[in-house]
């Protein structure tokens, strides 16, 4: 039987091709969203991946869906934490709604998540977690001390819960992704693009949301259960970590 793969934030953007990728692998996947019905309901007549929508940075939500998701498609097995926002500025400048609204989406969101998952995983003794972090939550970024912040969060998440779960069959691991070729970045200046931000990638070129996704099929898989606590960099070479 075909392993359940939830992916948060899994309509759009690299959480779509992530989506899309583990089905082409074989998953039932169950994809969230937190606002943009037009486009999860695209996402969905598109490849028939089931959609959910709730705040994920709402514990209750989180239960609450997670349950909707076992209830439809089975137990959670594979939990990929990618849903994400950015509320960019200057520390002197953020206002606390700014910091809270991207540490809840982007931090609070891996308990909620995580939480609701993990006790079934255990009891199963087979489980699969991978979380998007950045680029930025490696090096740090001007103007995104809250996504920086949160990011960086995630890869301590990760290694803290890559230790307590390993011996009951369940691995978590991150990825951090660079540029990559998503609709928010494809839409910043072209001159900005080639003398800013390209000169700075060795590889020449803005990754691929499929790119991205393969990493994350590959650590979701069976074959890949040796690795744990680990961060996966896909950023064309930019930062070595």
């Amino acid at each position: 039987m075909a392993r359940v793969a939830l992916v948060t934030g899994g309509t759009r953007g690299i959480g779509a091709a992530i989506s899309a990728a583990l089905k082409e692998a074989g998953y039932k996947v169950a994809a969230t969203y937190g606002g943009n019905d037009a486009a999860a309901n695209a996402f969905n007549e598109e490849t028939g991946i089931a959609v959910y929508k709730w705040d994920v940075g709402d514990f209750e939500a989180c239960k609450a869906g997670t349950a909707r998701v076992e209830a439809d498609l089975g137990p959670v097995e594979v939990l990929v934490n990618n849903a994400g926002i950015t509320r960019d500025g200057m520390l002197h400048r953020m206002t606390p709604e700014g910091w809270r609204a991207v540490l809840a989406t982007n931090l609070d969101s891996l308990f909620n998540m995580t939480r609701n998952v993990i006790e079934g995983m255990r009891a199963r003794g087979y489980g699969r977690i991978v979380s998007i972090s950045s680029i930025n939550g490696q090096k740090g970024q001007m103007g995104q001390s809250n996504y920086s912040a949160a990011k960086a969060g995630l890869i301590g998440f990760t290694k803290a819960v890559a230790q307590e779960n390993a011996f009951k069959g369940v691995t978590v691991n991150a990825v951090a992704p660079g540029y990559i070729g998503t609709e928010m970045v494809r839409a910043v200046p072209e001159e900005v693009l080639n003398t800013k931000i390209l000169p700075l990638i060795p590889v020449g070129r803005l990754g691929e949301p499929e790119e991205v996704a393969r990493c994350v099929v590959f650590l979701a898989s069976e074959e890949a259960g040796y690795i744990t606590g680990s961060t996966l960099t896909v950023n064309g070479g930019q930062y070595m970590a």
